[in-house]
């Protein structure tokens, strides 16, 4: 008899069993907010779907009478780009240093302790400072996603870089590859999918700091949004913006794995699926 660990779901019942899950959360709410609409009906703990239907219909497709904008795509973009260039920003950085660090001891002796400092400062401590130095516009809120991530990215490409087998480094040198050479040819082509791999790691620190940010101190944005409402007891607006925010999580780190397997599949291939 085939033992379990060894047994692999078809794809069909793959998606099938994690589906399952989330038709449970749905009938479960849908449970427990007709219990407290039958007891009060102007309950806003659990609003029904067709009040969140209509709050999402106000938001995403009817311009604002103040701003003439529509609000839940406005919010959706402002967002994103905050957290495209935050986190391009930290990734650039990271590489740079991260291979730095990895490949040259004198830098690494020089740098390496400061980072490890950086990185146990709780990012949120500093956000008053943040806002202090570069105001309350984009800069900082962009400065705060840099750096609450950036310090572990230029920790994992300096160990991913340090793991690299030293017998290529030396086969290289043999070669007559110099200090940039060995950088180009041999570290980068095998750091950059670790890279992708470690920023979809930090994505949801990232949007962690976006929402924060966005929260004090914006004036629009999915975070802003979900803060601006909170006062007004406004679930049938807070639901649907959190479940917003995890499916632009899932869709940004889905399309991050794709490009990973699409310019290095090298990499993915190490660690096949087992049969």
């Amino acid at each position: 008899m085939k033992k379990l660990i060894n047994q692999h779901p078809t794809r069909p019942f793959r998606w099938l069993l994690g589906i399952i899950p989330f038709f449970i959360l749905v009938i479960l709410y849908i449970g427990a907010s007709n219990a407290r609409l039958a007891e009060n009906p102007n309950d806003k703990l659990l609003p029904a779907f067709s009040s969140i239907a209509e709050a999402m219909n106000r938001l995403a497709f009817e311009p604002s009478k103040r701003s003439g904008e529509y609000v839940f795509w406005q919010d959706t973009i402002s967002s994103l780009e905050r957290l495209a260039v935050g986190v391009g920003v930290s990734a650039l950085i990271a590489l740079v240093l991260g291979v730095l660090n990895g490949t040259i001891p004198f830098v690494r002796a020089n740098l390496s302790p400061l980072i490890t400092a950086i990185s146990l400062v709780p990012p949120m401590a500093i956000l008053p400072i943040l806002f202090i130095v570069f105001g309350l516009g984009e800069a900082s809120k962009i400065v705060l996603i840099a750096i609450g991530i950036t310090p572990f990215l230029i920790r994992d490409m300096q160990q991913r870089v340090l793991e690299i087998p030293g017998e290529q480094i030396i086969k290289a040198q043999t070669l007559g590859a110099n200090t940039w050479q060995i950088i180009v040819r041999v570290v980068l082509p095998q750091v950059m999918p670790r890279l992708i791999a470690s920023v979809r790691l930090s994505l949801g620190a990232a949007w962690l700091f976006l929402i924060a940010a966005e929260a004090i101190a914006s004036t629009d944005g999915l975070g802003y949004r979900i803060f601006l409402v909170r006062r007004y007891l406004s679930m049938d607006v807070i639901l649907p913006y959190v479940l917003w925010i995890t499916l632009l999580a899932f869709a940004v780190d889905y399309a991050l794995r794709q490009l990973s397997q699409w310019l290095y599949p090298w990499f993915h291939d190490q660690t096949p699926e087992r049969a």
